[in-house]
């Protein structure tokens, strides 16, 4: 939600670009999969499956970084870890056309009630740029079907390295001509966000408590060690001088 009276950041206006992280940050992934599985397979227990998908993020792409995989983009990557768990779902069964359109769901993310608005006043003032792990066409058709109005649309595709490679947080403030220092991380993940500070990035850390579903909310308490810290992108948009339109 947004908070009525956010104090305004002093150092606004040292900030020339916002990276945003997106699968969680801006996009509602858990939420939007639960939504698609209902339709689909309602048989499914939506929420188990949503979540069984994304906790094979982390080792797939840890696969990649060891090099025990190539380069492989994350719309890949994601049809690995589904196919090692539609057994496990019931879902053995499925063509693969029927896999290939299920996974295309990370295209079709829903974003959060407040991310298209807060984006859009946020670009009024910076430069809002995506740096995801997602692919670069995966954010574009999700920028697109969303509505979300990036300036950029950058990718770890862009760098060949996934987060939390350094690759990804200086390249694009290089993308951009400007220092890191110059350039602000926002996401709703802690490590990503240690991550950027390490490479002398600023950071906003995002509120998503119901990131993973209403039934698993997450501890979205403030540290010490971020820029900024707010509610939702509303809130940061408050926060960095950025009003509603009158």
């Amino acid at each position: 939600m947004q908070t009525a009276t956010a104090t305004p950041w002093a150092d606004a206006g040292s900030v020339d670009v916002l990276l945003f992280d997106v699968f969680g940050t801006v996009v509602d992934w858990h939420g939007s999969i639960v939504r698609e599985m209902a339709h689909a397979h309602p048989q499914v227990d939506g929420a188990a499956f949503a979540r069984a998908w994304r906790a094979g993020y982390q080792p797939a792409m840890a696969r990649v970084r060891s090099g025990e995989l190539g380069w492989t983009l994350i719309d890949d990557l994601h049809r690995i870890i589904l196919d090692t768990i539609l057994p496990q779902f019931g879902l053995a069964h499925l063509e693969d056309a029927a896999r290939a359109q299920l996974n295309r769901v990370w295209h079709r993310l829903d974003a959060w009630p407040d991310s298209v608005e807060g984006v859009r006043r946020l670009k009024a003032k910076y430069i809002c740029c995506t740096l995801s792990n997602g692919n670069l066409g995966l954010l574009t058709r999700m920028a697109k079907r969303a509505g979300l109005p990036w300036d950029c649309v950058l990718s770890a595709e862009v760098f060949r390295a996934y987060k939390p490679d350094p690759a990804t947080y200086l390249g694009a403030a290089k993308v951009f001509d400007v220092p890191p220092h110059r350039v602000m991380l926002v996401a709703a993940h802690h490590d990503d966000l240690a991550a950027a500070r390490a490479c002398g990035l600023r950071t906003a850390y995002v509120e998503r408590p119901f990131e993973f579903g209403r039934d698993q909310p997450k501890d979205v308490a403030a540290r010490a060690e971020n820029d900024l810290h707010s509610a939702d992108l509303l809130d940061l948009a408050d926060r960095l001088g950025c009003p509603a339109a009158v």
